[in-house]
Order: C-alpha cells, then sequence, then structure tokens
C-alpha cells in the first residue's frame, strides 16, 4: 500500500504529519503488529516529538491496538479507523451517515474492551450487590441493538432508491455513472457538465453520496448523470458491505465513465482497484468509456490495455468537456436500436415525446401533411410510450 496515499488519507483528515517509520519485515507481529525493537523506536520518537497520534498503514487487530496504546501511551488508529473518519466527516444525506455510523459501529463491535469486575454494576440493596451485567455487555448489547435499526433503516433506503431508479428507467432517461478511484476528478466532471453544487477538493472522499443531474446532449435528448463514492485500494470491508447500496448506481447505468487521475503515478492500479469492485458489484458486461482526466498536468498521455473507447480530457477545458458529451452521445446511440416510425401529425404528444428521448436520424412530412415518417434509434420504443409501437412501419 502506498505511503503517498496514506499521507493523502491523513491530510484529509485534518491531521499533521510530523514522521514516518518504516517497518522492514516479511511477517507482521501478532502482538505489536511491528517488531518489539520497532516498538521501542516509535515509543522513543512518540516522547520525543510530542505526538499524540500514531497511524497504521495497515488494519491492527484489537489486541495490536491495546498492547501499542498501553505502551507508547497515545492514540493509535489503523488504516481502517482513518478512513471511517474521513467517512464521517464527509457524510451530508441521511443515508450516509446511516452507512457511516454502521460501519463504524461494525469495527467498533470486536475491538470494545474492559476491565472485569471495575466495569460491573452494583446493585442498591441487599441480594443485588456484586458483579451484575458489566458495562462491557451493556455497551455490547446496545450496538448490536443500533447496527440492527440502521440495517432496517437502510433496507427502507435501499428500497426507496430502486424506485427512483425504476422511475427513472421508465421515463427513458439515459444512465450514465461516474465512477472511478477517489480524487480522480468525478465531482468536477459533473459540474462541469451540468452546473451541479457538487463539492471539488482536492482531497479524498470529497463525495460521499451519490448525486445525480438531468443533463441535455448536444443532440438535445437528455441524460442522467450520477456521480458516486471514490474507490480506493484496500477499502475496509465493513466499508464495501455498508457503501453497496450507494455504489449500486453504477449497476443501474446504462454506460458507466470510468474517471482515472492521469497524474498520478499509481493510476494504473487505481485502474485495477476499479475493475476489481466492479466486477464484485456484477457490473463488468456495462458498456464503459475510459476518461482519462487531469491531462492538463501531465506531458505525455497514459496508456492502457482496454477494448472500451478512451478518451483524454482536463475537466477544467470547456472543449474538453463538450468532447465528452459527444462521445456520451455516441455511445447512446449505438447503444439503442433503430425504429422506423409513422406518426399522425395529430398526435403532437408522441412527436414531441420522440424527438425528446429518441436520436432522430432522419424525418420527413408527407406530401398530404398528415403524418411524420422518422428513422429513430432509443433503448426500447414501448418505454418512451406504449402507443408508439401501433405507429411502427
Amino acid at each position: 500500500m502506498s505511503l503517498s496515499e496514506l499521507n493523502e488519507l491523513t491530510r484529509t483528515a485534518g491531521a499533521e504529519i510530523i514522521t514516518t517509520l518504516i517497518q522492514g519485515k516479511d511477517q507482521t507481529d501478532r502482538r505489536w503488529y511491528i517488531g518489539k525493537g520497532k516498538v521501542e523506536e516509535l515509543n522513543a520518537l512518540v516522547g520525543e516529538l510530542g505526538a499524540h497520534l500514531v497511524i497504521f498503514n495497515d488494519e491492527l487487530s484489537p489486541i495490536q491496538v491495546r498492547n501499542l496504546e498501553v505502551k507508547l501511551d497515545c492514540r493509535i488508529v489503523d488504516r481502517t479507523q482513518l478512513i471511517l473518519d474521513i467517512f464521517a466527516s464527509r457524510a451530508r444525506s441521511k443515508e450516509g451517515k446511516l452507512q457511516v455510523e454502521l460501519a463504524q459501529l461494525e469495527y467498533q463491535l470486536p475491538r470494545l474492551t474492559g476491565k472485569g469486575a471495575e466495569m460491573s454494576r452494583l446493585g442498591a440493596g441487599i441480594g443485588t450487590r456484586g458483579p451484575g451485567e458489566t458495562r462491557l455487555e451493556t455497551d455490547r448489547r446496545h450496538i448490536r441493538r443500533r447496527i440492527g435499526e440502521i440495517k432496517d433503516h437502510l433496507q427502507e433506503v435501499k428500497r426507496h432508491r430502486k424506485l427512483l431508479r425504476e422511475r427513472r428507467k421508465k421515463n427513458e432517461a439515459f444512465q450514465v455513472a461516474l465512477v472511478g478511484y477517489t480524487n480522480a476528478g468525478k465531482s468536477t466532471i459533473l459540474n462541469r457538465v451540468s452546473a451541479a453544487d457538487a463539492l471539488e477538493e482536492d482531497k479524498l472522499f470529497a463525495t460521499l453520496d451519490p448525486l445525480s443531474r438531468r443533463v441535455e446532449l448536444p443532440g438535445g435528448q437528455t441524460m442522467i448523470i450520477t456521480d458516486t463514492v471514490g474507490f480506493i485500494q484496500d477499502l475496509p470491508h465493513h466499508l464495501i458491505a455498508a457503501f453497496r447500496s450507494t455504489l449500486e448506481e453504477a449497476l443501474e447505468a446504462d454506460l458507466i465513465l470510468h474517471v482515472v487521475d492521469s497524474s498520478n503515478q499509481d493510476y494504473s492500479i487505481h485502474m485495477e482497484v476499479v475493475e476489481e469492485i466492479l466486477e464484485d458489484l456484477g457490473a463488468v458486461n456495462i458498456p464503459r468509456v475510459l476518461v482519462f482526466n487531469k491531462m492538463d498536468l501531465v506531458q505525455e498521455k497514459p496508456v492502457a490495455s482496454v477494448t472500451s473507447p478512451m478518451l483524454y480530457i482536463s475537466a477544467n477545458r470547456k472543449e474538453d468537456i463538450e468532447g465528452l458529451l459527444q462521445q456520451i452521445e455516441k455511445e447512446r446511440v449505438r447503444l439503442f436500436q433503430g425504429y422506423k416510425l409513422r406518426i399522425p401529425t395529430m398526435r403532437g404528444d408522441l412527436y414531441a415525446s420522440v424527438h425528446r428521448e429518441a436520436q432522430i436520424n432522419k424525418e420527413v412530412l408527407t406530401e398530404d401533411g398528415l403524418f411524420y415518417e422518422m428513422d429513430v434509434r432509443c433503448e426500447e420504443l414501448s418505454k418512451i410510450n406504449p402507443e408508439l409501437t401501433e405507429y411502427l412501419q
């Protein structure tokens, strides 16, 4: 795992890095994670620098955290907890906050530790004295109950989100999902194509809650474009489960825009991480366009061995955004079926809906002025309006 990425995560969380220590060891220590000698070295550094926090670039076991906190006398945070903390500070919607709380509780549950009898609740009268239910047991029971409540809430949110996606499908909106490694520039692209008000920051996980906007393509048709949470290497499994409903936006897309930060030296690793997560979600068969972003920051074009279309853009250049929209329109036309229609001129409602939701390749008005004869392309004619099937030629 990249130390530069850990530095970015730490900066995003609002902490200041004062030094870095690397352990050159093939296997982790079950008791300390790092070797005993390295623990002594780290302890001396903590005392010398007056550090209040030590962050490890891996997930630690509960016993490792406990041992290190006792030995170093400061707070110990592992990579998973650091990411959870960032997510907690970034979540805005009710769903996002619930998902973060769920992930935090599931992470916290096996890490609860008590001090035995001193944490017991003592009775107030004769016959009730002595160890009762320990504070530790109470905490665990409370957390399990809260986990159950959150899961119930999220099931309802998931059902509501599914209904919204089905409604968008019914309205024949072309669905485009922005996916990619965190900080690839997805929110910036969304803002440039739609004038949305998505948060743009040069920090990891600037976007947690999916944001959808309706956008008009160059040919006049509309699409719904959705920004999704950024991926990261070794994303904590608690978060993969908790944020699955958010990532499922990508599953419903007609087209996926895989956005890559061209200026990051690890861009090829980032691409692999995204592909692995998309495969895990079952989204590998959805058509996609590979979008290399931030080309204004690099000298040479990055390379990729993919069969999908590739674009090289900077989201800050207007002409590049226009080119991106044109590419989306090409993909929309390629994915849709062709139909020949003969619509009565008196059915202006059907004529308008076809113009709004389909790609018009050819259109003529018959000599008698009674019919529009049209060659169109769309995903499925009946989704625009079931009545249109009556006017197929």
